[in-house]
């Protein structure tokens, strides 16, 4: 296929992430909304946007990633965009907390195709050389779908209704789902050649696949830090499901109007991020040697005391408003090079198996137990008459999250040499 065509595939997917993102973070966008309404605890609403979506969405993952390798993936993935857009409809009508936990726990199994299929489709186009700019560019689907969640809270949410949302964009999901059947799929001749290696001339059945992956990653130093790393950083993304409720509650602010502010700082911050991060950690690794896990551990060194001045920032001050850029743009610098950094430590007849369980362990693990964890934290603090318990449970997950930075420096110093070790094995 020609380049035009590869950028546009890559164009389709990218969209694609986005409405994925605008899925995920639409329920946590519309907080100050969704709580009142079905009169839920901060446990509940921690549960509905951590555990309750990102337990089949991880496992499913697995599996997903599995199947990639497998089956034609455009239609493995049109099929996920149309399951996760109905339920997402289905999310719009319900009236409490368990008629909005059901299809918000299976609207998972369809999300979770979606990276591991993309990044697997998108490797077998563009060289290895760019796959930091492109995974970036594919993951312009964070900043730019959490962006339009908080958009859509700020101008539709008043004029139509958090229901309405819902509904609207289930329908544009399945619209999109038709367009995905379009792409063509292409496996690669070395793919084979590799499998026949692996697997005595046969094809890998999932136990196998299994297997290699989990030779892979306790043979990798590299990679169980960076997973480490991936769970640390994603605690505060969980627990930033409260960010809004914070901002109004703690902060002063009108729920529409910071919706809003926070909404248009999102997509400058994140888009600046995704292709900074990409573009820079492929430069940084051509030229000066600096592989991608370095290039993460000096953005998120240099970044840590920005989010901790953001948690302690007076209300209206320049410092908050800069520090909802900055997360959103240090967010967008996390994943072209994390995913590209996965995808050269994974043999190449699991990539998309890799992919899957890194999705599985950053958001189980991470997410999940932000999310679930900042609910908890705050229904305490609350309970015990503490003035300002959003404040500090956000803080202390911020805190956390520093565990990140460590694990960084300890992928960078095994990478290359990881990287090598699985190159052999490969053509053994």
């Amino acid at each position: 296929m020609s380049n035009k065509g590869n950028l546009s595939i890559l164009g389709l997917l990218a969209l694609i992430n986005v409405l994925n993102f605008i899925d995920r973070q639409l329920l946590a966008s519309f907080a100050n909304y969704i709580i009142p309404d079905l009169q839920l605890t901060n446990q509940q609403f921690g549960l509905l946007t951590g555990l309750v979506v990102l337990f089949f969405y991880c496992v499913g993952g697995l599996f997903m990633g599995a199947l990639a390798d497998r089956v034609h993936r455009p239609r493995l993935l049109a099929g996920a965009v149309a399951l996760w857009s109905i339920l997402t409809a289905a999310s719009g009508a319900a009236k409490s907390f368990t008629a909005m936990m059901i299809p918000r726990l299976f609207i998972g199994i369809g999300e979770s195709a979606a990276t591991p299929t993309s990044i697997s489709i998108l490797a077998d186009r563009f060289p290895q050389k760019n796959m930091g700019l492109v995974t970036g560019i594919y993951y312009l689907g964070v900043p730019i779908g959490v962006a339009a969640s908080l958009l859509i809270v700020g101008y539709l949410g008043p004029v139509i209704g958090w229901r309405n949302c819902f509904y609207l964009l289930g329908g544009i999901g399945v619209i999109l789902s038709l367009l995905v059947l379009l792409i063509p799929e292409t496996r690669k001749a070395a793919s084979m050649d590799i499998r026949n290696t692996e697997n005595g001339g046969q094809a890998m059945n999932f136990k196998q696949s299994f297997a290699l992956l989990t030779k892979t990653i306790r043979g990798s130093t590299a990679l169980k830090t960076i997973f480490l790393a991936a769970i640390g950083f994603h605690l505060i993304l969980g627990a930033a499901a409260f960010d809004q409720v914070w901002l109004v509650q703690e902060r002063g602010f009108d729920r529409d109007e910071i919706a809003v502010t926070a909404g248009w700082l999102a997509a400058l911050g994140g888009i600046l991020g995704n292709v900074l991060g990409g573009y820079g950690s492929d430069k940084m690794y051509e030229k000066y040697g600096m592989n991608r896990a370095r290039f993460l551990f000096w953005v998120f060194f240099l970044m840590g005391p920005v989010a901790l001045g953001y948690r302690l920032a007076e209300p209206g001050s320049a410092m908050l408003y800069f520090g909802i850029f900055a997360g959103f743009f240090h967010l967008g610098m996390f994943y072209g090079p994390s995913y590209a950094t996965v995808q050269e430590l994974a043999p190449e007849p699991i990539r998309a198996m890799m992919i899957g369980s890194f999705i599985l362990t950053m958001n189980l693990l991470g997410v999940a137990v932000g999310a679930t964890g900042a609910g908890i934290m705050a229904d305490t603090l609350m309970a015990q008459g503490h003035a300002a318990p959003y404040s500090v449970t956000l803080l202390t997950f911020t805190l956390l999250s520093a565990f990140a930075i460590p694990m960084f420096y300890m992928c960078s110093r095994t990478y290359e040499a990881d990287k090598h070790e699985i190159g052999k094995s490969e053509h053994v």
